[in-house]
């Protein structure tokens, strides 16, 4: 008799972890490959933890979450995306946006229902709508269009069958950004054939250029058939922390919530509490965000001086995705080469879909002197092949 589920079974580990581990057994290794900030979390936040433990502030709270986290949340959404969500009814704080994507894809979803996710795009897009028991759906994108999600590739593989549209700006692995006129094309196809919009925003704040961060949930037509996901990870460096938030019309929070008081009943009160002081010290965002885009430059200049490399630049997120087609390897061959005899550990893209092929992801969330070196073992062992 078979002891695991067979939709486990078919589903392989992620290539992040499976590089980060690799990478945690050496000691000689400068490593692009995780997504996390490597800032301390600021003082002021801790702080408030630490408070929260002496005042004995360690108890459950509500399945949804502080009721004041909430309403710090539901101010932030009005202020700064546009959204308008009933901080009791229509937000709730969950264990990291990771929770909150798992949520919305099983209270969303029935077996058998098509999502379209992008591709390449964030290991965990398709793996929560497997775990739904309904089937994922690639959108490709392309480096020449930015690997921005384009309407027209959406519109092809639209099917009675789809019922949700997942897409993320900024987005990860690319660093991808998709404009106004993106997302008002995008929501006219999702208001024309029914479909749920996830909407992945955890990179809102990290966005450069003159770049604007637009949720697709502030577009008339879009306000209920959105569900807004984001969280306090990567901007403030909250990554082990875990709190996340989802907002959606009550009914879409609702159904979130019986899975989640079965599952994980709350996030960490200790956490909620240290996030809510978050919103008094945005300017150690602000500073996080100048810090990250002078790597990004940096990073992206170097990469293109090497032989045989190309990148263009990202908009948005801590990452920069690579064309290394040129050298005659796959992704997941050069990555494997480049961490063996180059001792840099970048993630091979096919990770992240078939349309990653022939690229790496390299964060830029490390500090300016590891980039300076990576790109020169890179350099070097570029040269050697």
């Amino acid at each position: 008799m078979d002891k695991i589920s067979k939709r486990v079974n078919a589903m392989p580990f992620s290539g992040i972890r499976k590089f980060f581990d690799l990478v945690g057994e050496r000691k000689d290794i400068i490593s692009l490959g995780v997504g996390e900030p490597d800032f301390p979390t600021p003082e002021p936040i801790k702080d408030a933890a630490i408070r929260a433990i002496e005042n004995d502030q360690t108890s459950y709270t509500s399945n949804y979450g502080l009721l004041e986290l909430r309403q710090k949340i539901s101010e932030k959404l009005k202020k700064k995306n546009n959204i308008t969500a009933d901080p009791k009814s229509e937000i709730l704080v969950t264990v990291g946006v990771s929770e909150a994507l798992d949520l919305a894809t099983r209270a969303v979803l029935n077996p058998g229902d098509e999502v379209l996710v992008p591709d390449p795009g964030y290991v965990s897009y398709k793996a929560n709508v497997w775990f739904a028991y309904a089937e994922p759906v690639s959108i490709p994108t392309k480096e020449e269009d930015g690997f921005r999600v384009m309407p027209e590739e959406i519109k092809k593989r639209i099917t009675k069958k789809t019922k949700a549209i997942i897409i993320s700006s900024p987005a990860n692995p690319t660093g991808s950004v998709l404009s106004k006129k993106d997302l008002e094309e995008i929501a006219d196809l999702c208001i024309e054939h029914d479909l749920v919009a996830l909407s992945d925003e955890i990179y809102e704040v990290l966005i450069y250029d003159d770049e604007k961060h637009i949720s697709i949930g502030s577009l008339n037509g879009m306000e209920d058939r959105t569900i807004t996901l984001n969280g306090f990870s990567k901007a403030a460096a909250f990554t082990g922390w875990r709190v996340g938030y989802a907002a959606g019309r009550a009914e879409y929070i609702e159904a979130m919530m019986k899975i989640h008081q079965y599952t994980m009943l709350c996030a960490p009160s200790i956490a909620q509490y240290g996030v809510l002081e978050s919103f008094s010290h945005e300017e150690y965002v602000r500073d996080m965000v100048k810090e990250y885009d002078r790597r990004r430059r940096l990073l992206v200049k170097g990469l293109n001086e090497i032989p045989n490399i190309s990148c263009i630049t990202p908009k948005g997120a801590f990452y920069a995705f690579p064309n290394i087609t040129q050298t005659g390897m796959s992704s997941e061959k050069f990555a494997q080469r480049l961490l063996d005899e180059g001792k840099v550990a970048a993630v091979p893209g096919n990770s992240f879909g078939k349309c990653g092929e022939g690229h790496i992801r390299c964060a830029y969330c490390v500090s300016r002197e590891d980039i300076n070196e990576a790109l020169g073992r890179i350099d070097g062992f570029v040269k050697k092949l």
